[in-house]
């Protein structure tokens, strides 16, 4: 009897350190790795751009979607501690001279968390209206007006196939092109800054929009911040 005691009594014990441990296996599973590269905050709340975006769409794409960008970029370049002091920029401009075993992993990662940084910026709440100064004055001389640029924006993110970016950017000549880039591919890897982008990955939208990837469009130009693109511009 004294045997069966001590041997449920072992069990009991086994049973409740197996339960304690595995909250902090979770826990510790869900820590973001360390390294050079960090998750940015919202410059907002998450339902500052509602109805447009919707609240849950902006904590799943940022708390979640980016944040596993910074997590699997920094996971990449811990293999190699002389990249960790390199600039995203520069890493991301100079993917050819990468190892070949990470170049992959940082092109993807790394593109996501370049490409969704600068995304966050350029929204805002009341934001949208039309773009001032010289910005607007170049829109309208390159593409006839703010309205035809509007369409031939949506144009490109709507031609653009599965997931990817829609852009503007200002060439090496000093000319505002509309570009697509796939993936979480980026201007930045061509060694071009962009002045504005839209993610046009399903998870930028679909809680809201569903497949509607047109609808999301015109409803986004109403939380874009001018005011931050032109200073991306100037």
């Amino acid at each position: 009897m004294r045997s069966f005691r001590i041997k449920n009594l072992f069990s009991l014990l086994c049973a409740v350190l197996i339960f304690t441990l595995l909250p902090l296996n979770f826990i510790k599973a869900e820590t973001p790795t360390e390294g050079p590269f960090k998750l940015p905050p919202l410059p907002y709340s998450y339902d500052a751009l509602e109805p447009y975006i919707d609240t849950q769409t902006m904590q799943i794409h940022h708390d979640k979607h980016h944040a596993a960008y910074v997590d699997n970029l920094n996971k990449a370049l811990s293999k190699y501690p002389n990249l960790t002091d390199k600039s995203l920029e520069y890493i991301l401009a100079n993917l050819d001279v990468l190892p070949v075993d990470i170049k992959e992993a940082v092109r993807n990662n790394g593109g996501g968390h370049y490409n969704h940084s600068l995304f966050w910026t350029i929204m805002g709440k009341n934001k949208g209206g039309e773009p001032k100064g010289k910005l607007k004055e170049d829109i309208t001389k390159t593409f006839g007006s703010f309205e035809n640029f509007k369409k031939e924006f949506k144009t490109a993110a709507l031609g653009q196939f599965g997931s990817g970016w829609a852009w503007l950017i200002k060439d090496k000549y000093g000319k505002l092109m509309i570009v697509t880039t796939p993936n979480q591919d980026s201007p930045i890897m061509m060694g071009i800054s962009p002045i504005m982008g839209l993610d046009v990955w399903e998870h930028a939208y679909y809680l809201k929009y569903q497949n509607k990837r047109g609808d999301y469009i015109d409803n986004w130009w109403n939380v874009v911040n001018w005011d931050e693109i032109e200073k991306r511009y100037k």
